[in-house]
């Protein structure tokens, strides 16, 4: 019997960045990046950790937001406390210019960029048009100046707080979890934010993730007549389809790797945002986590993405730092649980998966582990089942997925044409694997812990030990 050998591969690859029909699934499209989310690291941390992520096999680096925030006195030193700061901070914005006591300065993330660019990794910013900090003395007057005064800066109902997020005026028009509402079709507002957008590009920034995008309007969203708007237009503009004063985005939009947080809650126009931007798969992150809580996908389907956009627009996690921070609903899951979850998302043809970074020594009894703000986080980014998926997805391009599942749904298997598949045991238990594949029969070595797995007449046989993964490779 041949023997083939089943790799731990590391490169970088190219994700086909066409913002056109997002609407219309290509089936012979394959993604191939892959997203760290360094959470909280300021800009030295993430520089000098840019070789670890390279080795990782991580394509694409994403910050926590960069502009100038709310930091009241004694804050920014941990990543959570009641009392003195937290993480949410940098969510807070004051002013759109470069550089905050979390992150860094402007001169330390050119440093990041610089050092990002040596090793061939795009970086990602999370970019936060939609609202001002709480504490709206606490704004730059230079910025309110800028658009025309502080009663120029919000929509007219900005300062009341949203009751009905489904209702898509209330969702658009008024404060998210008490944060006053920008009025983004303010001209004199779209200028000065494309000044900072084209600032990150200028530095080196290749993509953007749009926090709170569903809460900025598109064009069949009701517009703010009260504050004499005639068209929400904002997508518009932050998408390089119009300028605006003169400002026009500064590269090209296709060049760009840009995504939204677009949850998917009742009534928000899903197909119309896809005609900007990608979209995040928050639905199959609910089902996927599911599956990892019970230990197995048996009656859940996986392979649905549930989502109107194409997959090859999509934006995947496991989990996000929303569903880590906020209301800790993934938190009680183990790195181990994490780990299987990420191995069966990055293995698939389509999305582009997010590893969102934990807190350095978090547990589920103790969700901020060290609790040091700008801290880089635990080691799960560069565990060898991570590292070996994620050159598995580079070199699978091209390859149309077929998932299987165990008889008892514990064990997922991710096959990809006939080069490659992914096993994946998502149970506390072991688990003989014997599923349908298209590999050439052989005996295969995982190199990441030596096992074998054999396929012989169509089907792939072997053991996978509990809470493992194995990929395969001819």
């Amino acid at each position: 019997m041949k023997r083939l050998t089943l790799l731990a591969m590391t490169g970088l690859v190219a994700l086909p960045f066409a913002a056109k029909d997002r609407m219309n699934h290509n089936p012979d499209a394959t993604n191939t990046e892959t997203i760290l989310h360094a959470w909280s690291w300021n800009f030295p941390t993430m520089a000098a950790n840019m070789a670890k992520i390279a080795d990782a096999g991580f394509t694409m680096i994403q910050t926590s937001p960069v502009q100038n925030c709310y930091s009241p006195e004694g804050a920014n030193k941990k990543i959570f406390d009641a009392k003195e700061g937290n993480w949410y901070y940098y969510y807070q914005p004051t002013d759109w210019k470069v550089g905050n006591p979390i992150l860094g300065t402007r001169e330390q993330m050119k440093e990041m960029i610089d050092s990002a660019n040596k090793y061939n990794i795009k970086v990602i910013v999370d970019v936060l048009p939609n609202h001002t900090a709480f504490d709206i003395d606490a704004v730059s007057p230079e910025f309110y100046k800028a658009v025309g005064g502080r009663d120029k800066m919000y929509h007219s109902n900005g300062l009341v707080a949203i009751r009905d997020y489904n209702d898509r005026a209330q969702c658009t028009l008024e404060g998210t979890g008490g944060l006053p509402d920008v009025n983004t079709e303010n001209p004199a507002f779209q200028k000065y934010y494309m000044e900072f957008v084209n600032d990150l590009l200028n530095m080196g920034v290749r993509g953007f993730r749009y926090d709170t995008a569903k809460h900025i309007g598109v064009h069949s969203d009701p517009v703010d007549a009260a504050s004499g708007v005639k068209e929400n237009d904002f997508w518009d503009v932050a998408t390089g389809r119009k300028a605006v004063k003169g400002v026009k985005l500064a590269l090209p939009y296709d060049s760009l790797f840009v995504y939204g947080e677009i949850l998917q809650d009742r009534n928000v126009p899903e197909a119309e945002y896809a005609d900007y931007m990608g979209q995040t798969a928050s639905s199959y992150g609910h089902v996927l986590r599911e599956a990892l809580e019970k230990g197995t996908a048996k009656d859940l389907d996986l392979k649905d993405w549930r989502h109107a956009a194409a997959p090859e627009f999509l934006t995947t996690w496991v989990e996000s730092h929303d569903t880590y921070c906020n209301a800790h609903e993934s938190a009680g899951l183990t790195d181990d649980q994490i780990r299987t979850g990420w191995v069966f998302l990055t293995a698939r043809q389509n999305g582009v998966p997010l590893f969102f970074s934990r807190p350095m020594n978090s547990t589920r009894e103790a969700y901020w582990g060290d609790n040091i703000l700008g801290a880089r986080g635990n080691d799960e980014f560069f565990h060898p089942e991570v590292v070996a998926v994620n050159n598995f997805r580079k070199h699978m391009a091209g390859q149309k997925e077929d998932i299987r599942t165990s008889e008892n749904g514990q064990v997922l298997v991710v096959n990809r044409g006939k080069k490659g598949a992914a096993v994946v045991n998502i149970s506390g238990i072991a688990n003989f694997v014997d599923v349908p594949t298209a590999l050439p029969a052989g005996t295969y070595t995982d190199k990441v812990y030596g096992y074998e797995f054999k396929v012989k007449n169509g089907r792939l046989k072997g053991l996978a030990a509990p809470h493992r993964t194995y990929i395969i490779e001819k």
